[in-house]
């Protein structure tokens, strides 16, 4: 183990390319950098005491994502049965422990999450949840988040023993508030939605291919993926002469229902942009909501790559 901020980490070193990841802290990737520069931004005085509340690297958003709502109060969630459970925000993946293992290679990391008396209350299933982090070369990034559904009979839960889920990324990649308005972002053909105020989402209108990173009408929206992505998410970024590619359309991965762009403030030195398998309050709006029948894997997949711009 290293040790960053006082923490124990996990180092993945490969070329000019550093991950760290803390196992510990909600299985956080927490900072990829390269040649020193940063990809995925963390800062630099970091809040410990309440790790999945910092702003930097990316968070593992699971089984839910983002906020729910019963009747008007928010953090709850109602199954099939009309049983009323709390969930925190982003779920409670990121507030707990994983285990880890580092691979052979010294080139990725593969961490899991299982089921336990503190998320049975919450969430009534047996779970694993796994996230993986694989370095291919110092500029391409293999991110994989599996999720099983560890039950072989489970008559109190949803649907005969189904488990419902919809898991996702928040990465707060790394680009100075000052030059947003020369950076862009590229999206497959989409729709876009937003959440309300009383959590209901809106209904779909066109999205557009290319948005500005200072725009403001893209703050939390949801661009929502129409079909198989014919191109990757690309994020440019002139003035760091800097290229990221997403690519949601590896072999054997489910299929992603949206990616989510986000940042906390006009003067915020990050921008996030998230690959989502279902939407905010998916379990009762059905935008995205995902089954796994006792036994059930399913495996979400990307690639991030970085290059140069000339």
């Amino acid at each position: 183990m290293a040790k960053f901020q006082d923490q124990d980490i996990i180092e993945i070193v490969r070329g000019g390319s550093c991950l760290r990841v803390a196992p510990q802290a909600g299985g956080r990737l927490l900072s990829w950098h390269l040649h020193g520069a940063p990809v995925i931004h963390w800062p630099d005085a970091a809040d410990w005491s309440q790790p999945a509340l910092v702003r930097g690297g990316n968070p593992l958003l699971f089984p839910f994502i983002a906020r729910h709502r019963v009747d008007g109060r928010i953090g709850l969630w109602r199954d099939a049965q009309g049983v009323v459970r709390e969930v925190p925000m982003h779920g409670f993946a990121r507030d707990l422990p994983f285990t880890a293992q580092v691979d052979a290679q010294g080139h990725g990391v593969h961490m899991t999450l299982t089921d336990s008396a503190a998320t049975r209350t919450g969430f009534p299933f047996s779970f694993r949840f796994e996230a993986v982090y694989r370095l291919l070369d110092e500029t391409t990034l293999d991110v994989e988040l599996i999720t099983t559904n560890t039950a072989t009979a489970d008559t109190t839960a949803m649907r005969d023993g189904s488990m419902p889920y919809y898991a996702g990324h928040h990465f707060y990649f790394s680009l100075p508030h000052a030059q947003r308005s020369a950076a862009t972002l590229a999206l497959p053909r989409n729709v876009y939605r937003h959440q309300l105020a009383d959590g209901t989402t809106t209904t779909p209108e066109a999205g557009a291919e290319v948005y500005r990173f200072d725009d403001p009408r893209i703050v939390d929206r949801f661009h929502c993926l129409e079909g198989a992505p014919a191109c990757p998410v690309r994020i440019e970024m002139p003035t760091l002469r800097r290229a990221i590619e997403i690519d949601l359309r590896r072999p054997g991965s489910v299929s992603w229902y949206a990616v989510t762009s986000w940042t906390l403030a006009p003067d915020s030195d990050f921008y996030c942009v998230e690959p989502w398998l279902g939407l905010p309050d998916a379990i009762h709006s059905g935008l995205g909501l995902r089954w796994l029948a006792p036994g059930q894997t399913e495996k979400a997949s990307l690639r991030i790559s970085v290059s140069t711009l000339d």
